[in-house]
């Protein structure tokens, strides 16, 4: 395991701390092709999409990214909740596994909680890890107390990751379900870790002390968000990039570590903010 690696979860896994999510890249495939390509190049080999993600047509913009290197890639898709029948999980995985060119996805995850039974959702999930459609299974927006009903159902181990809204400006997967997350062995994969359209502009106090700190190490401010993130060993972070120079600057964060005061400078200006029921989403 590298530097820039960790486990992941219960699948055993050593994977980059830093992947690449892909929500609203269908809005320039061309570029979100060669960005992703990239990533792939620099060590940013976790891949994560969804069936909801441009109704689709993102898992094909990933496919064209990964041809020809499938076997370079640790593949993240999601079904959604009210597909997430017992029937209707098994034909969207087969709709995301047709849409990506591939054989099997490396990690299938239930997008948000939703009406159908997650025993029956679960259940579905086990069948398509024997049939070797999926290598791993998890969750994603679920809060603690959701996680532990999850485990309860399911039994310890199974659940591999629980993919959470976290960001400087949103912390408050910190007070309960980054531990819930450790305590249960589950990797937890932070998305939109930039915000959406909300990163602290340039001349702002926060965004002051972001750049000192950057400047410190020769890396973007991105990186430095990034970085404070991944300070707790059970959380990965997934960055939409859609243009290369992000995809380079977001890159920089896979080695990136924080002295202690600079971690403290970023926290006393980011605040985690009160605890709430249940957890964001976007």
């Amino acid at each position: 395991m590298t530097s820039a690696e960790r486990r992941f979860g219960s699948t055993g896994r050593a994977l980059p701390r830093v992947g690449q999510g892909t929500w609203m890249m269908e809005q320039d495939p061309e570029a979100a092709v060669v960005a992703l390509r990239e990533g792939l190049d620099l060590g940013m080999t976790l891949v994560d999409t969804a069936e909801m993600y441009g109704s689709g047509g993102v898992e094909q913009i990933v496919r064209r990214a990964i041809a020809g290197r499938r076997d370079d890639v640790f593949l993240v898709s999601k079904v959604l909740p009210h597909n997430a029948s017992r029937q209707g999980t098994r034909e969207a995985c087969e709709r995301s596994l047709q849409r990506l060119g591939v054989e099997q996805l490396d990690l299938y995850l239930l997008h948000w909680p939703g009406e159908h039974p997650l025993v029956e959702t679960f259940a579905v999930f086990d069948e398509l890890q024997r049939a070797g459609k999926l290598a791993a299974w998890g969750v994603s927006n679920f809060d603690a107390d959701e996680l532990d009903a999850a485990v309860r159902l399911v039994g310890p181990g199974r659940i591999a990751c629980n993919q959470v809204l976290y960001h400087l400006g949103e912390r408050s997967i910190e007070h309960a379900v980054r531990a819930s997350c450790r305590e249960h062995d589950m990797a937890l994969m932070a998305y939109s870790p930039f915000g959406q359209g909300d990163f602290p502009v340039p001349g702002s106090p926060g965004r002051a002390v972001l750049d000192d700190v950057a400047a410190a190490h020769g890396v973007s401010a991105h990186a430095v968000a990034l970085a404070f993130l991944m300070t707790d060993e059970s959380v990965f972070t997934i960055p939409k990039a859609s243009r290369v120079e992000h995809t380079r600057a977001n890159a920089r964060a896979l080695t990136l570590g924080l002295a202690p005061d600079q971690w403290a400078r970023v926290d006393e200006a980011f605040p985690r903010g009160p605890a709430r029921a249940g957890v964001p989403m976007l």
